[in-house]
């Protein structure tokens, strides 16, 4: 099973990206590649830009790096409430190659935070949203306070309650 992991964030030491990453490596016997939304930067969308450049060749290798993955697990990170800049902008370019983004494929959402809300806004616009763009939700879960429940020095979940809920929501991607 081939299976894409990202954080829907640019920072270079994302939270989300430590998540998903974890999250991933719990995939039994999967091959595992994280993406990095630094590699597909693209001008900031709109009609104008599409009528100028096209489908950029990056927006076109993200939305092929999905078809090729057999499974898709995305860790949001919250600006403000709602998407980051990066992920929606690689988002929108995506959409206008295909709306259904997502192409069939089983997806796990999870999000997380510093804090105790655990970006639980954005993870919900995701998981109400992921349907129609193309995603089999299989599981999602908000991480609050990361810092308090991930060891970042082992890359895992300490929380035993927060990690039996990621063991069921990544198990149900393989169902």
């Amino acid at each position: 099973m081939k299976v894409i992991a990202f954080a829907a964030s640019s920072s270079k030491q994302s939270i989300n990206k430590q998540l998903a990453t974890y999250a991933a490596s719990l995939v039994e016997n999967a091959q595992l590649e994280v993406l990095d939304l630094n590699d597909y930067e693209l001008p900031l969308f709109s009609v104008d830009k599409e009528q100028e450049l096209g489908k950029p060749a990056l927006a076109q290798e993200f939305f092929a790096k999905i078809a090729a993955s057999d499974a898709v697990i995305i860790s949001f990170a919250e600006h403000n409430g709602s998407y980051t800049a990066a992920y929606k902008n690689i988002f929108d370019w995506c959409s206008r190659i295909n709306q259904k983004i997502f192409q069939g494929k089983p997806i796990v959402l999870l999000a997380t935070s510093p804090g105790p809300g655990g970006a639980a806004s954005v993870l919900a616009a995701a998981v109400n949203s992921a349907p129609f763009f193309g995603g089999e939700l299989r599981g999602y879960l908000s991480v609050p306070s990361f810092h308090q429940n991930f060891d970042v020095d082992q890359g895992c979940i300490t929380n035993p309650e927060i990690q039996a809920q990621l063991a069921i929501a990544v198990k149900a991607l393989q169902a």
